[in-house]
């Protein structure tokens, strides 16, 4: 039901754009987040955006790098990728948690009830 794509392989310094559609449901009432996972380490919290799109939080490690964002209308949220570096390499995916989980932005990754499956970013040195 979430369909991620725009990874790819990119030099380090450079940007992509990730895309996130949600198909067979609406997601506009959900908290859609971003998280990545290499074969070395758990999956990881990147980034998450309220419904309205209004509220955003970021890991502190893509702060001022990366920007979610989210179009309701098509039923899409976006992760713009800016300054890539070749820790960055993973896969990317997308989730949606319910509005009403009582962490909001902060939800745990089990909170999130719908994945995407996943799109390779890889970025060289």
């Amino acid at each position: 039901q979430l369909v991620e794509s725009g990874g790819g392989s990119v030099q380090a310094g450079g940007s992509l754009r990730l895309s996130c559609v949600a198909a067979g449901h609406t997601f506009n009432t959900y908290i859609m987040g971003w998280f990545r996972q290499t074969p070395e380490k758990e999956r990881d919290f990147v980034a998450a955006v309220s419904w309205s799109g209004g509220s955003t939080r970021y890991a502190d490690s893509v702060k001022e790098r990366f920007t979610i964002s989210r179009d309701n209308a098509k039923n899409t949220v976006y992760l713009q990728m800016n300054s890539l570096k070749p820790e960055d390499t993973a896969v990317y995916y997308c989730a949606a948690a319910p509005l009403e989980v009582p962490e909001g932005l902060r939800a745990p990754m089990d909170r999130y009830e719908y994945w995407g499956q996943g799109t390779q970013v890889t970025v060289s040195s």
